[in-house]
This record gives C-alpha cells, structure tokens and sequence, in this order.
C-alpha cells in the first residue's frame, strides 16, 4: 500500500508538467492553454528508498521491490466548476477517489504563459480551488442529509451519528471552512472521512517556482509556505521545468545536474516524504535472498495489520513477527549477525510496528 495522491490546480499552473515528470511519461498532454487535460490520467512511481538498496546488497536479493505511489493528474478547475464552469463536476468525482490533494501553485512570472484570471496570486488560486471544493461539498451534504434526519428523528442509533458528523461538517462548510478542520474523536475520524467530503482530504501545496527559486523559494512560495503553516498542511517547493529535465537524464547524470542547481534530490523525493509524513505513513520491509521488498502501512498500525498488507491471510493466521529494527539490520551485516548481536525480536499482536522495520512473519494458514 502506497497513497493516491490527486494533482489539481488552476488550469496552466504546471500540474501536466509535474505529472508527466514524475510519471517519467508524456501520457499527460501539457500545453499553454486551458484544459487541455480532459481524462485524468493516472501514473505509477516507485517510492525513492535508499534503505530498500542497502537492504538489498546486504541480503544478496535478487530483486527489489519498492512500494508505489499514484498520481492522479486531474483536469484544472476554475471558478464556478462546481456549477459546472469550465469542464464541470465531472472531475470532482475524481479527486474523491484520492487519499491526499496536492495542489499545485503557480510561484512563477512568465508573460509566454497566460494564467486564467490574468494575475500571478497562487494564495489566491488556492482559495479558488478550496472554495469550489467547499461549495461541491456543501451541496452534497444539503442533498444527502434530509433522509438522514428523518431517519435519526425515528430513533435510529447510527443516523444520529451520522447526522452529527454531517451537522459538524456542514456547520464548517458555512463559515467557509474546509472539513478538515472538524474536531473529532478517534472512534469517529472513520466515519467521518466516510462521508466522502473533498475537503476532508490532507492537502499538500506544491509550489512550482521557476529554475532560479528550486533550491531557495520566492516570494511567492513564501506567501504560500505561510497559509500552509496556518493550516497545517503539507508544502514543497519544486520547479517542473527541472524535474522534467531530470527525467529525461540517465540515473547517473542527474545527481550532478541537481547539484549544480543547488539541488540535493529531485523533487520528487520531496514530495513522497512530504506527503507519507501529511498522511501519517511509514515504510516496514521484508528481506531475503529472493527479493527485498517496501511496504506501507500507516503510523500506529500493529504487527498483524503489517502482515496484512502483504497478504490477508498472513493477518487473519497472525502467529508472531520476527523483527529487526533497520539500524541494526545493516549494523551486523544482515539477519545472521543481528540474531547473534540479540537484535533479534519476537514480537506479538499488540505491537507497533516501527519505520524501518524488517519483518518476516509467522503464520497459520
């Protein structure tokens, strides 16, 4: 389990750009003109580990397996999409299915590249964005909660719930506040997010700035790095142009084209952290000589919910975790030395698995 992970914005914000550089594809048609992305595309990348490679020579595998994330390019919305402006709701739907929303920023200044309310504001164009998401939401609510009400004025326990989760959403949404923003307890963040609200989802802006700013930011990602500090939101500072460039270069070029940018890893790299730490992500791995290998579960999950992610039935037969915290693992030169160092744990089910992890686990089928 990786994330899902929709690109939205403006139209002629740079999200094709950044889709197809990340991606390493052109299956994104990027163009200086208005919706020119009219089906979302959806691209595949391996998640950059370097702990998955070293895991890799230590345990002699035969193959390595990264964890993935999808991106989700979808088309650009203007003000009013939620009445169907622009292209419409039809593309609404398509951030619903998303785990996370990085919202890509205009930080940039080029007369060549027209931006469709004629003015370079990326906090701006974030409200704008924000506000038709909101609006999209507060429709759906005011649709889906009448029956709901009539339901929970009959005596029904779990309408009534859920009638207070959409009164509080609905509540925000009115103030012109994202739903993010709700106070929950944890018995109710799952039905909650349930509810399929777009502006439940974390959002992550993503600042695209031209090649001079990638390693430093502008004054434009500074405005933006400041609302997304008010919000608690996630926020990177990459320059497409670049990470388009790199994506064209050999594996062995890019690390010296990056450094004289004053770059330290593309932007990519950034991005995958930045949005693993706003969703509460950690990566877990198995290694062997057939194949060392990355999986994602999120923060607090326990020994049976790793091994589920591998297989459902590893979690339903859960017996016992072997486990080796990563430092250790490559301190004494793999799973041999570790067991001889007593670094060797057996852990049951109520254990927390830690990033890092190296795991194998004990089973009944």
């Amino acid at each position: 389990m990786g994330f899902k992970c929709g690109i939205v914005g403006l139209p002629n914000v740079g999200k094709s750009t950044l889709f197809n550089a990340l991606t390493q594809t052109a299956a994104a048609q990027a163009a200086n003109y208005p919706f020119c992305t009219i089906e979302p595309n959806v691209g595949d990348v391996a998640v950059p580990d370097a702990r998955l490679d070293k895991l890799t020579a230590i345990a002699h595998s035969a193959q390595t397996v990264p964890t993935r994330i999808t991106f989700v390019d979808i088309a650009g919305l203007v003000r009013g999409a939620s009445k169907g402006e622009g292209l419409g709701n039809q593309f609404l739907a398509n951030i619903r299915e998303v785990d996370a929303i990085a919202h890509v920023l205009r930080c940039f200044e080029d007369g060549d590249v027209v931006h469709v309310e004629n003015r370079i504001d990326p906090v701006s164009d974030a409200d704008t964005v924000e506000t038709e998401l909101m609006l999209a939401d507060l429709e759906s609510l005011e649709k889906r909660i009448k029956p709901i009400e009539k339901k929970a004025h009959a005596g029904e326990k779990e309408a009534k719930e859920q009638l207070a989760l959409m009164t509080k959403a609905l509540d925000l949404l009115r103030e012109g506040k994202p739903a993010r923003q709700a106070e929950l307890s944890h018995e109710q963040q799952e039905p909650f997010r349930l509810l399929g609200l777009l502006t439940q989802k974390p959002v992550l802006y993503v600042c695209n700035v031209d090649e001079a700013a990638a390693a430093t930011g502008n004054k434009f990602s500074m405005r933006v790095e400041e609302k997304a500090k008010r919000e608690g939101a996630g926020v990177v500072v990459i320059s497409a142009r670049i990470e388009e460039e790199v994506a064209q270069l050999a594996p062995a070029e890019r690390a010296e084209f990056l450094a004289s940018l004053g770059l330290e890893e593309p932007g990519l790299n950034k991005l995958i952290r930045t949005g693993y730490n706003l969703l509460g992500l950690i990566t877990f791995f198995t290694a062997g000589p057939k194949e060392s290998k990355a999986w994602t579960v999120v923060k607090g999950a326990r020994a049976p919910q790793a091994a589920g992610v591998i297989h459902t039935d590893f979690e339903h037969g859960f017996i016992r975790a072997e486990t080796f915290a990563y430092d250790d693992y490559v301190a004494y030169n793999g799973e041999a030395g570790a067991r001889e160092a007593g670094k060797f744990r057996l852990e049951g089910k109520e254990y927390v698995v830690q990033d890092g992890d190296v795991m194998h686990f004990r089973f009944n089928t």
